[in-house]
């Protein structure tokens, strides 16, 4: 159970090693959203997204044998970067599984930072299973995406950096993949305000959360087609969705086309450089998704990793 006391605990285990990136806003987004929108800026964060903070607070609570051991993870690139990075600052074997079709910056990034990757087959093969398999086979110690407490509670120092740099929000919302992000944040930002509603973001597309949301129960989907390539699980986490469940008024969705459409804006007008996945929530915003009663709001951009042919094919498109 994601609880204060774990967030807390690794808002000191981890500070030293991340960013407390900024919150900023810009007037012309507020104009288009109709909303006074604030930014937290986890693409500015180390090795590029919010992954970093679950992943050092994780592997900073190994024992000395598990490190000894080496760790392994799956990923179809954040997550990859940030397990390899603060893997090799604690000294620790990492090896990954990585889709076959992962963007070729963030397997450069993750191989750069020292990490082992071992490709799989997005449409044939189940990455968790991969990975339990290399770790079993390897005795291996796996750091999972998001479905783990250490992870939760490392995501979550987010939405205490965000509430406390920017009070008196209506809202919040991050983007949603596995759920990690979006529960750490909501917990984080209820404990703070116990009025904030939170909604998670994903494309539409890839809408595994809504489903189950509406559903009441976790939902598969296939392969899900979407540029987003760092929200395209397809199952909500099991620790994730029940978080999800209780603190989410709701679950919304964006089309690549308004992800794209926002990327633009925020490179141009913002100056901020954010992928297609850390884009999404702000998409929602952009694209008038909230209720109408809504009017200070607060985003989380969480990650700016794009392979530049991407982003020049994006811009022209």
């Amino acid at each position: 159970m994601l609880t204060t006391d774990l967030i807390h605990e690794a808002r000191e285990r981890i500070s030293a090693r991340i960013h407390r990136t900024p919150v900023i806003s810009s007037r012309q987004f507020d104009e288009v959203a109709g909303k006074e929108v604030f930014f937290k800026c986890e693409n500015l964060q180390r090795a590029g997204a919010f992954k970093i903070r679950g992943a050092t607070n994780k592997i900073r609570s190994l024992t000395d044998d598990e490190k000894s051991r080496g760790i392994v993870a799956f990923s179809s690139g954040n997550h990859a970067q940030a397990v390899a990075l603060a893997g090799r600052e604690a000294g620790v074997r990492v090896v990954v599984a990585m889709p076959e079709d992962a963007p070729r910056l963030k397997v450069a990034a993750a191989r750069d930072y020292g990490a082992e990757i071992i490709f799989y087959d997005r449409l044939k093969q189940d990455r968790q299973q991969f990975a339990l398999d290399l770790a079993e086979r390897e005795r291996l110690v796996m750091v999972p995406p998001y479905d783990d407490e250490l992870i939760l509670a490392g995501q979550a120092t987010c939405g205490l950096e965000f509430l406390e740099a920017v009070g008196d929000l209506d809202c919040v919302l991050a983007p949603c993949s596995g759920g990690g992000l979006f529960a750490g944040v909501a917990v984080a930002a209820r404990t703070m305000s116990s009025r904030i509603r939170c909604f998670p973001v994903e494309p539409e597309t890839a809408d595994d959360t809504r489903q189950s949301f509406v559903k009441g129960e976790r939902v598969e989907i296939p392969p899900p087609p979407t540029i987003a390539d760092g929200l395209r699980v397809q199952k909500p986490g099991e620790l994730t969705f029940p978080i999800v469940q209780e603190l989410a008024e709701d679950v919304l969705t964006v089309s690549d086309e308004e992800m794209i459409e926002t990327l633009r804006f925020m490179l141009t007008r913002t100056k901020l450089l954010v992928e297609t996945s850390g884009v999404c929530a702000a998409a929602a915003v952009m694209f008038k998704k909230l209720p109408a009663d809504v009017k200070r709001v607060g985003v989380v951009l969480s990650g700016g990793n794009i392979d530049p042919d991407q982003l020049a094919t994006l811009l022209g498109s």
